[in-house]
């Protein structure tokens, strides 16, 4: 079996520095917040090039806080692309916002700033932008736009660590940016973990209270917060797991070398401009018969995935929208999307098995 992705074989291969890291922790009896905890979001932030870098409990609750932090009006407009997990959405929502979708490029699978600029308005408090698959969004672009009017940018990080555009690492350029450690992460934990970054001290001292109860030291609160901790255990993890977070992005970039290189040409493969460093969270392609090539790869042992099989405003959840096929590349694309096996657990006679595959389905 190719699988698409092995995080048993990842831990075997760091297996004495983890069971380390998980037993000192233990053994100091430090399990929110402490030493672990600080250590953690000291060598993160250097990693994303951010001063500033608060742990909380998952990726969700980041991109909630780092909302809750802005201090936008009530019912303010945020804009997030069709294109994502629900958590990118359901966030604005569950903070009392207004979700504005956006379409997508269809060439690179990120937000597309010509649809992004017809949905601004008065309204927008914020954009929150996906770095999709692990590639960054054109930030630059948005940023600029964003200036113009005074509207905020959330990074939406959740699949992107260590990708980055002109030389600067995603997270770093919104005023704020979320991350998450969900297990299957390049960067995951042993269970929930996320983290928000941001080069703004204000925000990171409003995140860091929002997170704590809203407290500034023990049972001295200055407003209602939440309970969304970092840890010391993910901490310890997370930490031992960065020391080798590079390789393990360099691995993934040569194997998406080797697919790109062999596959098909008739496949549509994500756009990647020339100023930006892709992390590949995942390797996407894009094939109309999309169920029959998964099929076919599922009896020839091969795992795969498809991220994600239905665009957000076509999801049940937000049917009290009635967007229903107004985002015509979100849609189109959920239809075709498939996510091959990437990871460092991958051999690369394991991948030109996967390519040797796909180019005798599209022969046959």
């Amino acid at each position: 079996m190719i699988k698409f992705l092995d995080l048993k074989k990842q831990y075997d291969s760091i297996s004495a520095e983890i069971d380390t890291a998980i037993y000192d922790t233990i053994n100091n009896s430090s399990y929110i917040g402490g030493a672990s905890v600080s250590k953690f979001e000291e060598e993160f932030g250097d990693f994303a090039q951010v001063p500033y870098c608060i742990g909380v409990a998952n990726g969700t609750d980041a991109i909630e806080i780092a909302l809750k932090s802005l201090g936008l009006k009530p019912g303010s407009e945020i804009i997030v692309p069709a294109n994502s997990f629900i958590s990118t959405s359901e966030a604005v929502t569950n903070s009392g916002y207004r979700v504005i979708f956006c379409d997508i490029c269809p060439e690179t699978c990120n937000i597309s700033i010509n649809n992004l600029k017809k949905k601004i308005n008065d309204n927008t408090g914020a954009v929150i932008l996906v770095h999709l698959y692990g590639m960054p969004a054109p930030i630059e672009e948005i940023m600029e736009l964003c200036a113009k009017r005074s509207i905020k940018v959330i990074e939406d990080c959740a699949q992107a660590h260590g990708a980055t555009s002109n030389g600067r690492h995603v997270g770093s350029f919104g005023d704020l940016g979320t991350f998450s450690f969900y297990p299957g992460k390049n960067l995951g934990a042993y269970g929930d973990a996320g983290a928000i970054v941001t080069t703004n001290g204000n925000l990171a001292e409003r995140c860091r209270r929002i997170s704590n109860h809203g407290r500034s030291k023990k049972y001295d609160h200055d407003f209602e917060g939440r309970n969304s901790r970092l840890d010391a255990l993910q901490a310890s993890i997370l930490s031992t797991k960065l020391r080798h977070l590079n390789s393990w992005i360099e691995k993934r970039r040569e194997i998406a070398q080797i697919y790109r290189s062999l596959l098909p040409e008739s496949l549509l493969l994500q756009k990647v401009p020339s100023n930006v460093q892709h992390a590949y969270h995942l390797f996407v392609i894009r094939i109309k018969n999309r169920d029959r090539l998964k099929a076919f790869l599922e009896e020839n042992n091969v795992q795969t995935g498809i991220h994600y099989p239905i665009a957000l405003p076509d999801l049940n959840a937000y049917k009290y929208m009635d967007q229903n096929g107004q985002f015509i590349n979100a849609s189109s694309n959920a239809k075709s999307i498939l996510s091959l096996p990437m990871g460092e657990h991958l051999e690369l006679k394991q991948v030109e098995k996967v390519v040797e595959l796909i180019n005798c389905f599209c022969d046959s």
